[in-house]
């Protein structure tokens, strides 16, 4: 059976949802994120765009290239409430949904065409949602993700496309390798230098040479540019919360001890939000004294994945919480409230700085291993024993 697969994207979604709530908006340039000097872009209109402002930027140089752009703090709570709405709407109409992230959603419709055609049933799913919640949303419909994907691209903003079985290679063809969802800075700067630039010059090649360049992401490359992709639109189920703890060989009272401890908890669960495409909204610290009577704290915060602002937070419960000076047996850190979010870090409070460093950290730990580099302070106590035990639970 032929497959039909929709990926659907809310268009510049964090500035659709404050066009809602301030009208004033519409079409002015508009920057979501930290209004200081040092803040970054979380997003940006497309009016903004035009003057080459892109998410990630540092607001300075933001402003400086649109200087009458209006900033808006941003609101992760708002953005949430109607991520939901939407995926409970696709979710109503549609057999199999894969949630992507905050804005982006895949749809298998696989076999719906015996009942009702595929193409008027998506533009009438788009239809509802724009009606229901008055945001904008494009979507691509074709016969795997990728190609959908780079569909919804080209139908930006706020449109539709369909590429039609057999005619995916066609497509693609004459598209900016750019496009393809696998390349990233470093390998399209690699392509380029060996003279690539569009998609169809990957599709000329033979698969064993960009084996040869690339190893196996380059066959991936290879493949996607040919619009071949068999992965399957998976449903999702969130997940609830995450959660690691430390029992201690030995009870300690070492404040010290206590508090790498409990950095490094955060460190390694904050790369795991952001690698899992997840912010949090509730922390809590767990304590577990050697006479076993166990005492826990939660706070409720707002949406985050910045290890720096997660590390504050839960020193300062641990503070808090921490009042008898009895010897600890356990200490556990809980991150829960979690919803999707696809940034690298706290874009509306890190500094540019701040920013990069994580990226940079993140990159390294996606390509080497978690353990390959790390804090300082995170770094293992040769003297100090004990056993971690992670846990991450729906």
């Amino acid at each position: 059976m032929e497959r039909k697969i929709v990926h659907c994207d809310l268009d510049t979604f964090f500035v659709s949802v404050e066009r809602l709530q301030n009208s004033s908006l519409v079409d002015k340039p508009v920057l979501i994120g930290g209004s200081s000097d040092r803040g970054v872009v979380a997003s940006c209109s497309y009016e903004a765009r035009k003057y080459g402002v892109h998410s990630a930027m540092p607001m300075r140089l933001a402003l400086r290239l649109c200087p009458e752009a209006i900033v808006v703090r941003g609101d992760h709570d708002l953005y949430s409430k109607y991520s939901n709405i939407v995926t409970a709407i696709i979710d109503e109409q549609t057999p199999i949904v894969e949630k992507a992230s905050i804005d982006e959603h895949y749809l298998d419709i696989t076999g719906m065409d015996r009942f009702f055609g595929c193409w008027k049933w998506t533009q009438e799913l788009r239809q509802r949602i724009m009606k229901e919640t008055g945001l904008p949303i494009s979507f691509g419909l074709s016969v795997n993700k990728t190609v959908s994907k780079i569909a919804t691209g080209t139908a930006k903003p706020s449109g539709e496309r369909l590429v039609d079985e057999g005619t995916e290679k066609g497509f693609l063809a004459p598209l900016s390798i750019r496009k393809i969802p696998m390349v990233g800075e470093k390998s399209y700067t690699l392509l380029r230098n060996m003279g690539i630039s569009k998609i169809k010059n990957l599709q000329e090649m033979e698969v064993f040479t960009m084996q040869r360049v690339m190893g196996e992401n380059g066959v991936g490359i290879w493949k996607k540019a040919n619009g071949l992709d068999e992965s399957p639109v998976l449903p999702y189920r969130e997940q609830k919360s995450m959660s690691k703890e430390t029992t201690f060989q030995n009870d300690t009272i070492d404040v010290d001890t206590l508090r790498r401890t409990l950095i490094g908890m955060v460190d390694t669960l904050a790369f795991d939000l952001r690698k899992d495409q997840k912010l949090t909204s509730c922390v809590t610290v767990k304590i577990r004294y050697s006479n076993f009577d166990t005492h826990t704290q939660q706070v409720q915060i707002g949406f985050t994945n910045s290890d720096k602002k997660l590390t504050e937070i839960v020193l300062s419960i641990f503070k808090k919480l921490y009042s008898r000076r009895m010897l600890i047996r356990l200490i556990g850190i809980k991150f829960s409230g979690l919803v999707y979010g696809a940034y690298q870090t706290d874009l509306f409070n890190d500094s540019a700085e701040e920013v990069n460093l994580m990226q940079a950290m993140d990159w390294i730990r996606k390509r080497y291993g978690s353990d390959y580099v790390m804090k300082g302070i995170c770094a293992p106590i040769p003297e100090q024993k004990g056993g971690n035990h992670a846990h991450k639970s729906s």
